[in-house]
């Protein structure tokens, strides 16, 4: 079952959470527009946001698409691979 998560910034409104990149660090764009990123941490201090350029997320989303694809989780892979197409293409 695919979920979705969305989280509020208090600058830039609704981000949509784009994948998990580690344990506690995820990328997020924002809803609409899709043209800036954010490498979201989370951990006992709350929730932290750094920016990070287009090229950034892209490359991280490709190392991500990479993990998965050698871990075996081709569903995972093909349902990122998907997002990532629609995304930066």
């Amino acid at each position: 079952m695919a979920t979705e998560t969305y989280l509020n910034h208090p600058t830039f409104g609704l981000l949509f959470s784009v994948c998990a990149i580690e344990e506690h660090r995820d990328l997020f764009t924002t809803l609409y527009a899709q043209r800036l990123f954010f490498l979201v941490t989370t951990g006992v201090n709350g929730v932290e946001f750094e920016p990070v350029s287009r090229t950034d997320a892209r490359m991280l989303i490709e190392t991500r698409m990479r993990f998965l694809r050698r871990m075996g989780k081709m569903v995972d892979y093909q349902n990122l691979q998907a997002m990532y197409k629609q995304t930066f293409f």
